[in-house]
């Protein structure tokens, strides 16, 4: 099985590694992008030709995941090291449409075998009547795109952060939005918990409004070096109202949002994950619902 690594050019090509992946690649030698390696679409496209597809890859794919997950594991410096399964379709993250939230990801995975079911459970999905309908609704036919697969490693993060650099709701280009929220990213985008929040002035990077909620909630890897999968706690008493992010951190994220707009060349959608001192970038994407003057979508 050909392995194509985030930073490596064959990467870049979304039409092999999918949207998510080719995106996070081309912004990896400037950025913080967790380490990672792709499955290509020529792999799903190979699984879809077969007319009783198994529902265990075939030994030449799996030794292929082992050999890649083996590179992982150097790269990470860790014997068995977590890993998020990310669906990286050829028609996701793209000018027009998103696929925010239709596509799969599964968190917290180790070994080549629950890399191999958790990809399973990804193609799975994008078959799924919700994709079918998204798709329906953005003009597209009804059968999904190929589906490239991203695994990368997972980072635990202390705190996790959506970010916007134009306003999505009100379309305002002069604000930078941000919300944050304890652990993994998964609370914040799969609605699991309200956000802090806050608003920032793209001219001088001031704070304009700062919204901190009470954060009950957090998504967190489950224990242990064999356990797979992520599980909701509650937030501790004391850092419930305690802002996720200091004024700083906010800067900072603020700061990488306008940093991606100008290299991608549209206003973005960020998700970044702060662990200890470092900022990870997880994925960037243009802004799809922004209009652009005339009623050409940004």
């Amino acid at each position: 099985m050909e392995s194509l690594w985030l930073g490596e050019t064959a990467c870049h090509d979304p039409s092999r590694a999918g949207g998510k992946a080719a995106s996070l690649s081309r912004l990896s030698a400037r950025h913080h992008v967790p380490p990672g390696f792709c499955i290509p679409a020529s792999v799903h496209a190979r699984w879809m030709q077969q007319e009783i597809r198994p529902e265990f890859p075939p030994a030449d794919l799996l030794t292929g995941l082992a050999d890649a997950y083996r590179v992982l594991s150097e790269r990470c410096d860790e014997a068995e090291p977590a890993v998020a399964v990310r669906s990286s379709a050829t028609d996701e993250d793209g000018a027009t449409a998103s696929f925010a939230g239709q596509y799969e990801t599964i968190l917290n995975v180790r070994g080549a075998e629950a890399i191999a079911v958790a990809m399973l459970e990804c193609w799975a999905a994008a078959r799924s009547a919700r994709v079918a309908h998204y798709r329906r609704l953005q003009g597209m036919p009804g059968a999904g795109a190929l589906l490239p697969i991203l695994v990368q490693q997972l980072i635990c993060a202390d705190v996790s952060a959506v970010v916007f650099s134009a306003n999505p709701v009100t379309g305002n280009r002069g604000e930078i939005i941000v919300n944050s929220s304890w652990g993994l990213g998964d609370s914040i985008v799969g609605g699991h918990v309200t956000p802090d929040s806050f608003v920032i002035r793209r001219s001088d990077y001031a704070l304009m409004e700062r919204a901190i909620a009470r954060k009950r909630r957090m998504t967190v890897p489950n224990d242990g070096p064999r356990a797979d999968g992520t599980h909701q706690v509650d937030v501790p008493t004391c850092l419930q109202h305690v802002p996720s992010l200091d004024d700083a951190q906010v800067l900072e994220v603020a700061r990488l949002a306008t940093m991606l707009e100008a290299e991608v060349g549209a206003p973005v959608d960020v998700e970044c994950a702060a662990a200890g001192r470092t900022l990870y970038l997880l994925q960037c994407r243009p802004i799809t619902t922004l209009v652009r003057e005339g009623g050409e979508r940004a």
